[in-house]
C-alpha cells in the first residue's frame, strides 16, 4: 500500500481499533484503575502504537511477507502497550504485581481481538 493510503487509512484504522479495544480493557484491567483511567488508556494506548503499526512497521517491513509483518506488528503494539502502562501505571510491589499481570493480560486480549476482527474485515 502506498504511503500516502497508510495516511488516510490512519484515523479510520484508529477509530475502529479503539472501538474494539476500549471495551476489553474497561472490563479487564484491574479494579485498582478508575473508569476514567481504563477509557483513558484505550484511547492512549492504541494512540502510542497504532502509528507505529500503521505507518512505520510497513515501510520498514515493505519487502517482507505479510506474515512477518504481522509477526511483528501484532508483538510490538501488546509489549510496548504493556511497557507503556507499566511505566505510567504500575508498581511490582506487594499485591499490586498480581493486578499488574492482570492488566497485561487484558492489554494483550485487546490487542488480540482487534487483530483478528481486523484479519476479518481484511479478508472480507
Amino acid at each position: 500500500m502506498p504511503a500516502t493510503n497508510l495516511w488516510l487509512f490512519l484515523p479510520i484504522g484508529y477509530a475502529v481499533t479503539v472501538l474494539i479495544e476500549t471495551p476489553v480493557l474497561l472490563i479487564g484491567l484491574s479494579a485498582r484503575h478508575s473508569w476514567r483511567r481504563r477509557l483513558f488508556a484505550g484511547l492512549w494506548l492504541t494512540a502510542c502504537t497504532y502509528p507505529v503499526v500503521v505507518l512505520v512497521l510497513p515501510v520498514l517491513l515493505a519487502g517482507a511477507s505479510r506474515a512477518t509483518y504481522l509477526a511483528i506488528a501484532e508483538t510490538f503494539a501488546p509489549v510496548a502497550e504493556c511497557l507503556l502502562f507499566w511505566l505510567a501505571f504500575g508498581d511490582a510491589q506487594g499485591q499490586t504485581r498480581v493486578w499488574l499481570w492482570r492488566d497485561f493480560l487484558a492489554i494483550t486480549l485487546a490487542n488480540l481481538a482487534s487483530f483478528i476482527l481486523g484479519e476479518i474485515l481484511f479478508a472480507a
